[in-house]
């Protein structure tokens, strides 16, 4: 039997505190990265959107938090497994890898996945009211992580009883 296509998406929040200023010499090989990797996701066929700054390609210029070291990047993607897929093969997996040059070890949850109606765009407040629940809470089905996961609202498992009379 053919499942029907999810009346839900994946949004994610990703935060990542700079180890210095965008524009000092020790970034130049993450921002020369930026535009690719946003192409990479952009002709993706589980990418659905991306937050960006005003008039801008990219999200660099957004600083939800206090803390003005800390990057965002919001994304819509049709499933975890594309987001992951993304995320963890391919271009991606190289920023990933190298990470630890660019952005300092947090001791929070940096990401959280939620889902969203189909048509719906997250906003910023949205995403740090996820984020700080994940925090809080650990994974949830509000607010989750790659390592544990919850299925999209209409995915959800329904029990079925069975009666021997």
């Amino acid at each position: 039997m053919e499942s029907l296509p999810s009346q839900y998406y994946l949004a994610q929040i990703n935060t990542a505190r700079l180890r210095a200023p965008l524009d000092a010499p020790e970034m130049a090989d993450f921002v020369a990265q930026i535009q690719g990797i946003n192409a990479i996701a952009d002709d993706d066929p589980g990418f659905v959107w991306r937050l960006r700054g005003e008039g801008a390609d990219d999200a660099t210029s957004i600083r939800p938090f206090d803390d003005d070291q800390i990057l965002v990047t919001m994304t819509v993607w049709k499933s975890v497994e594309a987001l992951s897929n993304y995320v963890y093969r391919g271009a991606h997996a190289g920023i990933m890898r190298d990470r630890r040059r660019w952005f300092e070890k947090l001791d929070q949850q940096i990401l959280a996945l939620w889902w969203i109606p189909v048509g719906h765009l997250p906003t910023i407040e949205e995403a740090k009211e996820r984020l700080a629940h994940l925090q809080q809470h650990g994974s949830t089905p509000y607010a989750f992580t790659f390592g544990k996961p919850f299925p999209s609202p209409d995915r959800v498992p329904v029990a079925v009883s069975s009666s021997e009379d």
